[in-house]
């Protein structure tokens, strides 16, 4: 498989996970469930999810403008690294936090966070670094 290919799924997965953290007002109903929560932490809860939606849309913009930059260089295979850890981390956050909870979207999330952490080393193992 290409790098071009690679990184293509890499930013696919990447702006997928951006605009599903952009549903969460409608899909966790968060006018009424954060309701619950205080001014700040309603407000922390809120900016915490555009924040990370911003660089999960800033990762597939890098992904589809640098590919051979991100495969081959030493500062784009170390931001490949970090996607991994950052993918590999939110799986075990899912057994952590979501602990006992059997319900068929915590385990299609788990399997998409497992995706992304291999699509994203899968250009570490794949491509070649710049010599």
């Amino acid at each position: 498989m290409s790098t071009h290919s690679l990184m293509l799924l890499c930013a696919l997965h990447s702006a997928a996970l951006g605009v599903f953290h952009l549903c969460f007002w409608r899909l966790f109903d968060w006018k009424r469930a954060l309701a619950k929560l205080d001014r700040p932490n309603r407000a922390i809860m809120q900016i915490l999810n555009l924040r990370l939606a911003f660089v999960f849309f800033a990762v597939a913009v890098l992904c589809l403008l640098y590919p051979d930059a991100l495969a081959t260089t030493p500062l784009g295979r170390a931001l490949l690294v970090v996607m991994v850890l950052f993918w590999v981390g939110r799986t075990i956050e899912q057994f952590v936090f979501l602990r006992g909870l059997r319900h068929p979207a915590v385990h299609a999330l788990t399997a998409v966070f497992e995706l992304g952490a291999v699509l994203f080393a899968l250009p570490l193992w794949l491509v070649a670094p710049a010599t």
